[in-house]
């Protein structure tokens, strides 16, 4: 539980900082911050699933936002902090991979059910479903709307993604064309 309220603390301080800093692209940052301690805490709840969900729209808004916040400012380029930007990135891989490592060691051996459920799954399985693949009949038997809603989300994000990105001046070539006829 003091995980939750911490992960909660973060994402406050991040929501905070997004708004109350004056440079457009390290409160883009910021806002990624909040939904990377979104993400996480969804994995402590137990809801890897809809952490991977949240990860990847996270990751695509935030690389529209990066794209669209390039375009008006550049402070890391012009202002000549390239070498603290240096050790900023290169101690958060370094803390990325740190925190990795241990994570995986944590990790039971492979096959071993952590929850129960999923001992249900590997038991009852192939007998309730009839489906061999036993992946397969979690994702499209036990868990069916929620592998829908998780597909009509990333199909959502991913034509806003498409609308957003898309050549604007399309539709003047194809006149710049009609009118050369």
């Amino acid at each position: 539980m003091l995980e939750l309220y911490l992960l909660l603390i973060f994402m406050i301080v991040g929501a905070i900082v997004a708004v109350e800093l004056k440079d457009l692209l390290s409160s883009v940052i910021a806002v990624g911050a909040v939904g990377l301690g979104l993400s996480i805490t969804f994995i402590v709840l137990k809801a890897p699933d809809v952490a991977i969900t949240q990860l990847v729209v996270e990751i695509l808004c935030l690389i529209i936002l990066i794209r669209s916040t390039l375009k008006r400012d550049l402070p890391f380029s012009t202002s000549g902090r390239w070498f603290l930007n240096t050790m900023i990135a290169l101690s958060f891989i370094g803390i990325f991979l740190f925190v990795a490592y241990k994570a995986i060691g944590d990790l039971p051996p492979f096959g071993y059910p952590i929850m129960k459920v999923a001992s249900t799954y590997l038991k009852q399985g192939l007998a309730q479903t009839g489906a061999t693949n036993i992946v397969a009949s979690v994702i499209l038997d036990y868990r069916a709307y929620d592998t829908l809603g998780e597909a009509t989300i990333l199909f959502t994000a991913v034509i806003g993604v498409l609308a957003l990105v898309r050549r604007i001046g399309r539709k003047k070539s194809v006149e710049q064309e009609g009118s050369d006829e």
